[in-house]
């Protein structure tokens, strides 16, 4: 996290668009420690949180985007050809294929919160033939909410959960 926390204090949101865009791309980055890094160098002044909250917005939708296209045009084919190395027969691919047309809105939306599935969101999307207009829009609904609890949460309520914090210390609770 501390080196993470250099670039971002050095490069500001440009370096944090960039790290949530591999992130969100598939890039084994990691975009929420900096996110909540960049949210506490905004609370000190350090960074500038509106635009801090914008470019870490854009970065995860145009990084899962950016994914979704390389599932659109690829990913299909990779699944029927390289499934079987882990465990993804044709019987299971189709029945993931028939969840994901159930409920794919609510896993892109909800997949930000987790972290295996947010590095993976837009490929699995795009290789499972989801709609863009579906996807875009659960995608943006995704990242505005991830933007918000990761990015203006610790902003908001670190002062909150101070006090909270020295009570418990001042009581004698080991970390």
């Amino acid at each position: 996290m501390h080196m993470i926390e250099t670039y971002i204090a050095a490069y500001g949101s440009i370096a944090l668009f960039f790290i949530i865009y591999f992130e969100s791309l598939g890039a084994p980055v990691p975009g929420e420690s900096g996110l909540i890094a960049a949210s506490l160098l905004a609370l000190h002044g350090d960074l500038n949180l509106t635009h801090m909250l914008i470019a870490v917005f854009c970065g995860a939708v145009l990084g899962d985007s950016t994914g979704y296209l390389i599932g659109r045009f690829g990913g299909a084919r990779l699944l029927e050809r390289y499934g079987y190395l882990v465990r993804l027969t044709p019987e299971r691919l189709e029945r993931f294929e028939d969840v994901f047309r159930r409920k794919g809105l609510y896993i892109v939306a909800s997949a930000r919160f987790v972290s295996i599935l947010r590095q993976l969101n837009g490929i699995i999307a795009g290789s499972m033939q989801m709609p863009w207009p579906h996807f875009l829009a659960a995608n943006v609904v995704g990242a505005a909410a991830w933007t918000l609890v990761w990015g203006a949460g610790p902003y908001f309520f670190t002062d909150f959960f101070h006090p909270i914090y020295e009570h418990m210390k001042a009581q004698g609770w080991k970390w």
